[in-house]
């Protein structure tokens, strides 16, 4: 049976953070939140769910992600998949089984739970988030012949394969990064349609006019960065 751990980035999901570990599926061996400077009680919360809650002080998505990779890595026993998992309730958490099945049946390295339009709640993605899915991923099949159609949050990598990726971005591009890197390595991917929801609270993010600007931004820029390179 293989060994998962999740990794949740959590900025200020007091409200909303015992649901999503709650829903979390018993095959998960350790759930990991990381509370990315939160003045809330998130930490608190998570604690009691039952959650190992890690800390860090810098901002930024990306910082987060690196922080759990890290205590991971400190660990003697290693995991075979890595879960990474947004902490606003917006993901649907007992959907990992679904989203892990093509690695487990199938020896997939790398699965994005994509938030199609069928199963996505009316107003749960902006107007700008889903031009941006969409440009960013007509971009990569364009200049790389990727079949992704979405930079969702909610997904799995095997844990060698997320080594070898050496991610190292600290913000909004996380997520592409990670997409762009496995093109680039000749992974094996998929995507599985999840389901997506209104999240508890107001998006860091999407939000927020800066942060819909400067994750666009970012996204665009690490696309190119890798389009570019022979």
């Amino acid at each position: 049976m293989s060994i998962i751990k999740v990794i949740i980035p959590a900025y200020n999901e007091a409200d909303s953070i015992a649901h999503v570990i709650n829903e979390i599926p018993d095959v998960v061996n350790e759930i990991i939140v990381v509370s990315n400077n939160s003045n809330d009680d998130t930490e608190v919360n998570a604690k009691q769910a039952g959650a190992t809650v890690l800390t860090e002080n810098r901002k930024g998505y990306g910082y987060a992600c690196l922080k759990g990779i890290t205590y991971i890595s400190e660990q003697n026993i290693k995991p075979d998949i890595v879960v990474f998992l947004d902490g606003d309730y917006s993901d649907y958490p007992e959907e990992l089984t679904k989203l892990i099945q093509p690695m487990t049946k199938n020896n997939i390295d790398f699965v994005i739970g994509a938030r199609v339009k069928r199963l996505r709640e009316k107003g749960s993605m902006t107007g700008p988030q889903i031009f941006g899915n969409w440009l960013a991923t007509k971009l990569m099949a364009l200049l790389f012949h990727a079949k992704f159609t979405d930079l969702g949050p909610f997904r799995a990598i095997k844990y060698d394969k997320l080594l070898a990726l050496n991610m190292e971005d600290k913000t909004y591009g996380w997520t592409v990064e990670m997409q762009l890197k496995a093109l680039k390595q000749n992974m094996t991917y998929t995507e599985i349609p999840v389901r997506y929801r209104n999240r508890i609270g107001v998006s860091k993010v999407s939000g927020t006019f800066k942060g819909a600007v400067m994750a666009g931004i970012k996204i665009l820029g690490w696309i190119f960065k890798y389009g570019l390179k022979k």
